[in-house]
Parts: C-alpha cells; sequence; structure tokens
C-alpha cells in the first residue's frame, strides 16, 4: 500500500490531540490561585490559630479547593458567577465542538487510509482531516478566549468556603489566579490537532513518485485487448 508520510503523521497526530484537549476538558486545573487566611479558630488556652493556605482550581465542568499540606479537599461543580459566565459557557461549547469534530474526521481519516487496499481514498482522508483541523481551531479559540479572560472571571469562593469542612471563615481575601496545567495540556492538544488536520489535508493531492499507479497506465491497461 502506497500511503503518503503526510497521511501517516496525520493520523497519528490527530488521537493524540484529541486525548489532549479531552484530559484537559475534565480535568478542574484551568486555572489556580491561592489564598492565606490568618488566625482560623483558637488553639489550647485560647491562643491564635495558625494561618490556613487555600488552594483554589478551576476548570470548565468543576471547582476544587483544598487545605494545604492536609487532606481537606472538595470539588463541586461549577456554580454561581462563574457558571453563568458568558464567556465559561462559549468556551465550554467550542471545546466540545471541538471534540465531536476531532473525533468524526479520525473516522473519516481511518476509512480514507484503507489499511486493507492497495490505494487510500485521499478525498475521504483529506475531508477528515479538514475536519480535524477545524475542531482544533476551535479548541484554540475556547482556550484563547479563558486564558484572555482568566482573572475577570466569576469566583464563588466566600460562600463555598463558609461550609467547608466547617470552618467559622467571616472574611476571605482576593484569589490571584493564574494558568494552570490542563490549560498547558489544551493548547498543546489544540495545536496537534491543527497540525494532524494539516497533514491529512495533503491527502487531496495526488502522489507524485514513480513507483504509485498512475491513472494514464492504469487506462491504457484497460484498454489493451488480445487478438489471435
Amino acid at each position: 500500500m502506497h500511503t503518503p508520510a503526510s497521511m501517516v503523521t496525520g493520523i497519528v497526530f490527530a488521537p493524540l490531540g484529541l486525548v489532549l484537549v479531552f484530559t484537559a476538558a475534565i480535568t478542574p486545573q484551568w486555572r489556580e490561585g491561592q489564598a492565606r487566611l490568618g488566625g482560623v479558630g483558637r488553639a489550647v488556652g485560647g491562643a491564635k490559630g495558625a494561618e490556613l493556605l487555600l488552594l483554589r482550581s478551576d476548570g470548565l465542568w468543576e471547582s476544587c479547593l483544598q487545605v494545604a499540606h492536609s487532606e481537606l479537599r472538595e470539588c463541586w461543580p461549577v456554580s454561581g458567577p462563574y457558571q453563568r459566565d458568558a464567556r465559561v459557557r462559549a468556551a465550554q461549547g467550542l471545546v466540545l465542538s471541538s471534540l465531536f469534530l476531532c473525533g468524526a474526521g479520525i473516522v473519516l481519516a481511518s476509512i480514507g487510509l484503507r489499511c486493507w487496499t492497495e490505494t487510500p481514498l485521499r478525498n475521504v482522508a483529506g475531508a477528515g482531516g479538514l475536519l480535524v483541523a477545524l475542531g482544533g481551531v476551535l479548541g484554540l479559540a475556547a482556550l484563547g478566549i479563558y486564558t484572555h479572560h482568566l482573572q475577570e472571571l466569576g469566583v464563588e469562593l466566600a460562600s463555598t468556603m463558609s461550609e467547608f469542612q466547617g470552618l467559622n471563615i467571616h472574611k476571605l481575601p482576593s484569589l490571584t489566579l493564574r494558568p494552570a496545567g490542563s490549560l498547558y495540556f489544551g493548547w498543546v492538544g489544540a495545536w496537534v490537532q491543527v497540525l494532524g488536520g494539516v497533514a491529512l489535508l495533503f491527502g487531496f493531492r495526488r502522489p507524485q513518485c514513480p513507483s504509485c499507479p498512475k491513472q494514464a497506465d492504469t487506462e491504457r491497461a484497460e484498454a489493451y485487448e488480445v487478438s489471435y
């Protein structure tokens, strides 16, 4: 089978990008921040309690809060101002669309490669590459929107922490948020999707090599007749 190297590269890169973007979508580390709380609770003898370091992380569908250097950790589905933020909803929709298009493109590209025959279906593989590349572009758009507005997306820390492990907290400092690991996974995965889709798009071109079957030779072979 004469499968171009570009198509092989694309069919390897596309699933890899899909896995990375999916991993980023389901994990709650798109952004993270921390805040110190002084004098929470009372120690023995009425002395002031030690400071607590709170670690907050948000994803597209889940948020988590943890007390540093302890096993106190709680996660919950996104809610409140963060969930209602139009930019978060836009990122969710774009990521879901990206996953769907990339998955459909991989199926088309797999059919187009036709490993069980001598020649691949180039147009089908190229169409799959177009869907994979479009999925990567949608993923990049979602990541760009989230990254650009990362500090502005709503945080409902106070209402959540008031019930977190029974801590009596009356006032919480603001969090300084920064990009987290899942966001980087998403960026890498989306770019890998784009590269894989572009590689598959080269499948639209006809092969230019001496060993590849040519249309003209095929037609002459079919037109040849043996006379007795």
